[in-house]
């Protein structure tokens, strides 16, 4: 199992931020397989996953307004969470706001990004991170 390219997971609700994220990434030609969680109750199940052993994902792209729970109690979650807390997280939000962009970073979240995205920006943010590059190294190793 360790020999195997980790998922990214993608955690959105919205059609077509879900259509932009995933062209972001394939123009990128990352081979890392792409999981899909539509709203925080399906992202917190991947923890249950995780826990029978299931693969972690290389990084989570999380957005912020999220029905059922919302992103930033997700991020809570899977920050507090002893086994799963060093996975990067990437918040996604649809405008800046200043006061969700603290709370997100005081959270422990690697970067926030203003949605559409685009692949110069997550380009930009992603490396400064590290999350780009960890990504990158499990596509080429």
């Amino acid at each position: 199992m360790e020999d195997e390219i980790r998922p990214i997971l993608l955690v959105e609700d919205r059609i077509a931020d879900l259509d932009l994220t995933k062209r972001a990434l394939a123009r990128r030609n990352l081979i890392n397989p792409i999981q899909v969680a539509r709203d925080g109750e399906e992202a917190l199940d991947y923890v249950k996953r995780w826990e029978a052993g299931e693969q972690t994902p290389v990084f989570i792209l999380l957005g912020v307004r999220l029905p059922k729970v919302n992103g930033l109690t997700v991020l809570r979650e899977l920050k507090s969470h002893p086994r799963f807390n060093a996975i990067p997280i990437i918040m996604m939000a649809g405008h800046r706001n200043d006061i969700e962009m603290q709370e997100a970073h005081g959270l422990g979240c690697n970067s926030y990004i203003v949605k559409p995205i685009d692949f110069t920006n997550f380009c930009e943010v992603a490396p400064a991170s590290g999350v780009y590059w960890r990504a990158v190294s499990a596509a080429q190793s």
